[in-house]
């Protein structure tokens, strides 16, 4: 049977679908456009169907015939989770995997975290299997330093001290996977994150390293931050990002999850880097 893939488009689904062709697993990506040009990057075999988590009552098809799916927690799916979830359990749907985000220092009014839960509840009442994944700060995130790095070798970002164990996309693909795949991680909340914190500044230089040339790191001001992230994120996702920066240790924490997983180690950033070095050159 195959694996329903959501957000297959993303960093983390478009890995998950490869790793799972890789391992032999049939697979089915749900997309709003399937055909589109990013709906046509996906390995030969991968079937690509319609569907919009914004009307649950046409995800009948698409879950048809399917016994595991990953839920990515975005747009439709947060405002329409409990709905997805019974479509998904009518169809014969008995395993979840769910990415997505929750922050146990922030209480259910906080606007950024109450449709979040409400979608972990709707998950943990479903009669699902279900795995929550809670990952780190994304690797993939710096890639909108490209476009300043290829033209002037210039980071400009706030907080150069900021601490975070970024994670490498292709190891949180790694533990969706096996979670999809494998017996034992019901009910289990992972949070995964790369194996090492490591500073903006030194982000920084590892890009460089990769590139054979010297990229520097421009500090601004939370001001100029603002200014530069406006159009980029929302309002809100801003300010968030700024409270974390007046705690520089805040995502300095390193989980065991990736490697307990896996059974391997995470990735690096100057992994990363190497990998992904020609998207900045």
């Amino acid at each position: 049977m195959p694996v329903l893939v959501t957000g297959a488009t993303g960093l983390v689904g478009n890995s998950l679908v490869r790793q799972l062709v890789a391992a032999g697993h049939p697979v089915r990506v749900l997309t709003r456009t399937p055909g589109s040009v990013a709906a046509q990057r996906f390995p030969a075999g991968v079937e690509v169907v319609a569907g919009d988590f914004d009307r649950p009552a046409g995800l009948a098809p698409a879950l048809r015939g399917v016994d595991r799916m990953h839920l990515v927690a975005m747009g439709g799916a947060l405002r329409y989770g409990a709905e997805i979830l019974a479509a998904a359990a009518d169809a014969g749907v008995r395993r979840v995997t769910h990415l997505g985000h929750d922050d146990p220092s922030r209480g259910d009014d906080d606007p950024m975290e109450r449709d979040h839960r409400v979608l972990h509840r709707a998950i943990e009442r479903s009669g699902l299997e279900f795995t929550h994944v809670f990952p780190g700060e994304f690797m993939g995130n710096t890639r909108e330093w490209a476009a300043s790095v290829r033209a002037e070798s210039v980071v400009r970002a706030p907080f150069g001290g900021w601490r975070s164990a970024l994670v490498h996309e292709d190891d949180i693909a790694a533990v969706l996977a096996a979670a999809l795949t494998a017996d034992g991680h019901e009910g289990v909340t992972y949070r995964p994150t790369g194996p090492v914190p490591v500073t903006r500044r030194e982000v920084v230089r590892a890009l460089g390293a990769a590139l054979g040339r010297e990229v520097r790191f421009v500090e601004l001001t939370p001001e100029q931050a603002r200014a530069h992230w406006a159009g980029t994120y929302p309002a809100e996702v801003v300010e968030w990002f700024l409270e974390m920066g007046n705690h520089l240790d805040g995502n300095a924490w390193v989980s065991p999850d990736v490697e307990r997983v896996t059974g391997r180690p995470g990735r690096t950033y100057e992994e990363w880097a190497v990998t992904h070095a020609d998207e900045f050159r």
